[in-house]
């Protein structure tokens, strides 16, 4: 087994001006729409790496969600600089693009089908080395192995996985995320949730993942719902809770959830229907948990689970159902729906459903291929027939029980 983390991570507020201890002679920023610059934080990265001695380049409007054509439009735009530093900065669409760009400039012609292989990208750090800034208390990707790259072509998300990703330097400054959106928070905060509860439970979970999932969830489960109320106290900490939980999920890996919310995510694009990730997984969250529950030694790290979040319970199947009823609470509080049918865009729930139903059950079968094959299903602790995953879906579109 192995466990692997960033070289480097600086924390705590003022975390940013380590950029200043970097050595080399070229750094290019790569960054998403806007925020960054919005509230000054892309001006103090350059001005802190140009301190250092560097050359600097900007590479802004990496869009959510990014696409295998903003990763090869990165790659060559890197070839051409040729930095010795790769910075990512903001949410994890930027941190993700940038991780894939970095494959595509340090081995020009390896293919976007190449990267998908899992754990089978050659060693990297021939050209450059990477450090990852996040802006958001979610995705951890500045901490993590993993990179999540959509081709649109196909309304697929695909994750890269491979330790040669992780990042060599991670900042995480909390100055930062306290300017994110108030849903933004939500979902983001969801994310973090997720990785934690799924790292616990995956078969790949071991004595160096456990602790760091468990704290994550007692942190997440004592600061979301203040930090999404605007306490900024919470929201700090919040920051810190999804770095640990994504120390976690990176080593012990995550399962369906996440499997399922990268392949609904894009796969009803064309009607203008984008399942924002960290609300799917919120949504899914809990009927993943029922079906897993059916495997015995799941069942009892749910109810480990539960009991560190002191929900109550005298066995395992009444502690796996409290754990549910909390998950669906939070949903409430951060006004997150339960469902796909009831998803929108700005208010829950819509009145015809943001996905259409019979536009979902025509894609069902082939979104629960998808899912089934997706890089986080091997590590989930109970493996979906063709049917289950069809079923489970349909719970999640409907908010029906799962009793299979």
């Amino acid at each position: 087994m192995r466990f692997t983390l960033p070289r480097d991570l600086y924390h705590g507020k003022g975390a940013l001006e380590n950029l200043k201890t970097l050595k080399g002679k070229k750094a290019i920023i790569v960054v998403g729409g806007g925020s960054m610059k919005r509230n000054g934080f892309l001006q103090k990265a350059e001005a802190y790496l140009k301190e250092a001695g560097m050359e600097v380049k900007l590479l802004e409007g990496v869009e959510p969600d990014p696409s295998v054509t903003t990763v090869m439009n990165g790659a060559k735009v890197m070839l051409e600089f040729e930095p010795d530093w790769i910075v990512a900065m903001g949410g994890g669409s930027p941190i993700d693009a940038a991780k894939a760009m970095w494959i595509k400039y340090e081995y020009p012609d390896c293919t976007f089908e190449d990267m998908c292989k899992v754990f089978g990208i050659p060693e990297l750090r021939k050209k450059a080395h990477f450090c990852a800034i996040s802006s958001t208390s979610g995705t951890a990707t500045e901490v993590t192995a993993f990179s999540i790259i959509t081709d649109y072509d196909k309304g697929i998300k695909y994750p890269i996985a491979d330790f040669e990703i992780t990042p060599d330097v991670a900042i995480v400054d909390p100055d930062l995320a306290e300017t994110m959106p108030q849903k933004l928070t939500a979902h983001t905060g969801m994310d973090a949730l997720t990785h934690a509860i799924e790292a616990y439970v995956s078969t790949a979970n071991c004595a160096y993942t456990d602790p760091l999932a468990i704290h994550a969830i007692e942190m997440i489960q004592k600061d979301l719902i203040d930090s999404y109320n605007g306490n900024m106290g919470a929201r700090d900490r919040m920051h810190d809770a999804q770095c640990l939980a994504g120390m976690a999920f990176s080593n012990a890996l995550l399962g369906i959830v996440h499997s399922m919310a990268h392949k609904t995510g894009a796969a009803f694009a064309d009607y203008g229907a984008h399942i924002i990730h960290g609300a799917a997984n919120a949504m899914y969250l809990p009927k993943v948990i029922a079906f897993n529950a059916k495997d015995e030694t799941a069942k009892k790290r749910y109810g480990v689970i539960a009991d560190y979040m002191h929900l109550g319970g005298s066995n395992d199947d009444e502690k796996v159902k409290l754990l549910i009823e909390y998950v669906r609470g939070m949903n409430d509080k951060l006004n997150i729906p339960h469902c796909i049918k009831n998803y929108g865009t700005d208010s829950y729930p819509c009145e015809q459903g943001f996905v259409p139903e019979n536009v979902f059950l025509e894609r069902l079968p082939e979104i629960a291929k998808n899912a089934i094959a997706d890089a986080c299903t091997g590590s989930n602790p109970r493996q979906p027939s063709q049917e289950e995953m069809e079923k489970l879906l349909k719970c999640c579109y409907y908010d029906t029980e799962v009793d299979f």
